[in-house]
């Protein structure tokens, strides 16, 4: 399954791999030739400790360059007064008599604990490209489902945010 990305997404991982194999990559190879000039091997712990460090950013860098390989850019395309992607909005749930504000993020970005919610999440899947006002039935599973209501939209692109309107 490709994973799903935006623009800044992915320029955001290409820039971590940039930084990984243009400045860690010469200093931790530093490190290596540094440690293994200390002489005996197999009591010399910088070295281990330099060789670890050394996978740990190849096998990161090999993550995120099959993750760019294997993604596809989205972008919304949801009008200023629809729930898309990267707005948050405003929820009332009708079973618990309580409001949430979650943020709709691609599932890299999501973190249910943060209130950032997938497009690929139910909820996020069942929001998109609703206004405020509208009753939305959440489906979790083939027995349960449950109701909210969307109270607010805001514009969270970057770090503007345009309030669309109270409910």
């Amino acid at each position: 399954m490709k994973e799903k990305l935006t623009r800044q997404d992915a320029e955001k991982i290409q820039a971590e791999i940039d930084h990984r194999k243009l400045v860690l990559r010469p200093q931790i190879l530093d490190a290596v030739r540094e440690a293994r000039a200390q002489g005996d091997l197999s009591e010399n712990f910088e070295y281990y400790a330099a060789k670890r460090e050394n996978g740990i950013n190849n096998s990161r860098i090999r993550y995120l360059e099959q993750m760019l390989k294997n993604s596809v850019i989205v972008e919304d395309h949801s009008s200023s007064d629809e729930v898309g992607l990267n707005k948050s909005v405003t929820v009332y749930i009708e079973e618990d008599d309580e409001c949430e504000t979650y943020k709709i993020v691609t599932s890299i970005r999501g973190d249910s604990m943060k209130n950032l919610i997938s497009i690929e999440s139910p909820l996020g899947k069942a929001l998109l490209h609703h206004k405020v006002g509208d009753t939305v039935t959440i489906s979790v599973s083939d027995t349960y489902s449950y109701d909210v209501v969307i109270r607010e939209i805001q514009n969270t692109q970057g770090e503007e945010e345009d309030r669309i309107r109270t409910f």
